[in-house]
């Protein structure tokens, strides 16, 4: 799965109390039409349980048509500027909301979490004092060859504060940003948003092809 931070499989590592303490049962809000930025997760993907994915390019489920035609009839304006995580599973969503018309613009910030060794390996085949201490501390603690939940959590608001300067100082209101990303880049960016803690978006569920109001 995408990790704790997709929260999208069962996942044997987030057990441990530091993942269950805090659920911010966070309710997204569909998109209205004076919202110019869209935070929309990529569709469904087929994977086995149990997998850990982050940065991995999964394929998509036989859903996808169905899905993004409804993504897309979702969309409250048409999109000047689509941003897409570099996933195969995000371009090809963003390809799809674009029709051809606005530009779409790869930005590798929108990536979900690198899970580095660990990733597409079942979460049973890696269990080790390694991945428990990242399990109690993910934030701080950095899978083999991958990013710790600070450095996530860092570029997606580097990313955030980029895309909400363009829109304040855009006086025109012609400036609007469709970004398909990830689930847990959705709860970076709320998290921010929020002034709280990445820890408490942990176990918010985000819905797949759902254009969001950007907080």
């Amino acid at each position: 799965m995408s990790g704790i931070f997709a929260a999208q499989t069962s996942n044997p590592h987030s057990r441990p109390d530091a993942f269950s303490a805090q659920d911010a049962r966070t309710d997204w809000k569909s998109a209205p039409r004076e919202s110019r930025i869209l935070l929309i997760r990529h569709t469904r993907l087929t994977i086995a349980p149990g997998i850990c994915y982050g940065q991995t390019d999964i394929p998509l489920a036989p859903t996808f048509p169905a899905e993004a035609a409804v993504a897309l009839a979702r969309l409250p304006w048409r999109p000047s500027e689509i941003r897409t995580s570099p996933a195969a599973r995000c371009v090809r969503l963003a390809e799809f909301l674009c029709a051809g018309a606005p530009v779409i613009q790869r930005d590798p910030r929108l990536l979900e979490l690198n899970f580095g060794e660990w990733e597409n390996r079942a979460w049973n085949a890696f269990r080790s004092p390694q991945s428990e201490a990242w399990a109690r501390d993910p934030m701080n603690i950095r899978p083999p060859g991958g990013e710790t939940g600070n450095e996530f959590h860092q570029r997606v608001g580097e990313i955030r504060s980029e895309l909400l300067t363009r829109i304040a100082a855009d006086k025109t209101g012609a400036l609007r940003i469709a970004v398909v990303t990830h689930a847990g880049v959705i709860r970076s960016w709320q998290a921010h948003a929020s002034g709280r803690s990445l820890m408490d978006f942990f176990s918010a569920p985000v819905p797949h092809a759902q254009p969001i109001a950007a907080p």
